[in-house]
């Protein structure tokens, strides 16, 4: 479990965030990355109130230096959970991609290799709490 919980709730509603509007599939993910990460629901919830009435530039520099203050161990997880996010309607897009490839590539300089197999753990952890979800799917 995680200490810099506000870092990936702000990663989160970046990268849901991206294309204009959070799906439903990504606000699934988000509970499950809750449960897995010990994030109280209500944190999560008023804590994405906040962040859409804000700038997402001030957002996103906050969260980069916010990174580059953490354990590499850290970054490697925050950057996967935004993996798992991306991946939640089933393919990632350009734009989601954009913003995970700036962050982890160009400002912490993480092997994505590494990022990889963190994701997949990730993904196990959190399909218990998707299985009510995708059987709708």
């Amino acid at each position: 479990v995680m200490k810099n919980k506000t870092t990936l709730l702000k990663l989160y509603f970046l990268l849901a965030s991206v294309d204009g509007t959070v799906k439903p599939k990504e606000e699934a993910i988000g509970d499950a990355m809750c449960s897995v990460e010990s994030i109280e629901p209500r944190t999560f919830a008023e804590t994405l109130v906040v962040l859409k009435t804000e700038n997402r530039a001030p957002i996103l520099t906050e969260s980069i230096k916010e990174l580059k203050s953490m354990s590499r161990a850290e970054q490697v997880r925050c950057i996967a959970w935004m993996c798992v996010i991306a991946n939640a309607d089933g393919f990632m897009e350009k734009v989601e991609w954009q913003l995970i490839y700036k962050i982890y590539h160009k400002e912490l300089k993480l092997p994505l290799e590494e990022i990889l197999g963190e994701q997949k753990k990730l993904n196990a952890a959190s399909r218990p709490y998707l299985m009510t979800v995708s059987c709708a799917a």
